[in-house]
């Protein structure tokens, strides 16, 4: 299984970058995990928007969707050029009947409802769910290919009943958007610190934070959740790629 960051910004794109994308891939299929602001740009320096096989979104908030329009309208455009465009599926939860009903669009794309209390098989992937702690539906995931699981936490505060659903994953990607001590709970967002201890207590093997704020020294992130996990901790940047080590 092979792990690209395409975008890991909370909010809103740093300058030439993108929010939050994660390109998971196996077996020649690639699984687009959201598709925040400016993750298509992103994205085409990894695959041709063409190649991309689904889409998997965690939820509704803008920098985990606002790239749908454009890869729809990207993907209008690649049919006229002569490119084979078959209908690309995006799933996503049905508790926003408003957006889900514009992931489908002229045969270029359609909405698949994941029911959150089933698992999902996406092409070589098993998917599960487990609600966070937002202020919409937010579903963090759990994706297991033929050897390997990672997990995503999506948007987030703690909660314990993550320590199962993370437990021994091979790589965590754990939402940080805040620093030791603040107050995650209030707005539906993890410290570092959090981040490290969900790592611990869950027995993964390597910790990427992401959904990064834009404030502070980012460091700093990373020296928290040492402070709680002894593994091995990776600040997410674009272009970051994670295929097992």
């Amino acid at each position: 299984m092979k792990v690209t960051v395409v975008g890991c910004w909370g909010g809103f794109p740093k300058k030439l970058e993108a929010t939050s994308g994660y390109l998971i891939q196996e077996d020649g299929f690639n699984l687009l995990v959201d598709c925040g602001s400016g993750v298509l740009s992103q994205l085409q320096s990894y695959i041709e928007v063409e190649d991309l096989d689904a889409v998997i979104l965690s939820h509704y908030h803008h920098d985990h969707i606002a790239d749908i329009g454009p890869l729809q309208f990207a993907r209008l455009v690649k049919s006229h050029t002569g490119s084979t465009m078959p209908e690309l599926p995006i799933y996503a939860h049905r508790f926003n009947e408003t957006e889900f009903k514009k992931l489908s669009y002229k045969g270029f794309t359609i909405g698949e409802e994941y029911n959150p209390a089933v698992p999902i098989t996406v092409g070589p992937f098993k998917i599960s769910f487990l609600q966070t702690r937002h202020p919409v539906p937010c579903y963090a995931m759990r994706i297991e290919g033929k050897d390997q699981t990672v997990v995503y936490s999506a948007d987030t505060s703690f909660q314990e009943e993550f320590i199962d659903f993370f437990h021994g994953a091979d790589l965590l990607l754990m939402e940080s958007n805040l620093y030791k001590g603040m107050d995650g709970a209030s707005i539906g967002h993890t410290t570092s610190e959090e981040a490290g201890i969900l790592a611990k207590e869950s027995s993964v093997g390597h910790l990427v934070l992401t959904h990064l704020p834009h404030f502070g020294d980012l460091q700093q992130l990373v020296d928290e959740a040492k402070e709680q996990f002894d593994g091995p901790v990776t600040l997410a940047t674009s272009g970051f790629v994670w295929s097992g080590e």
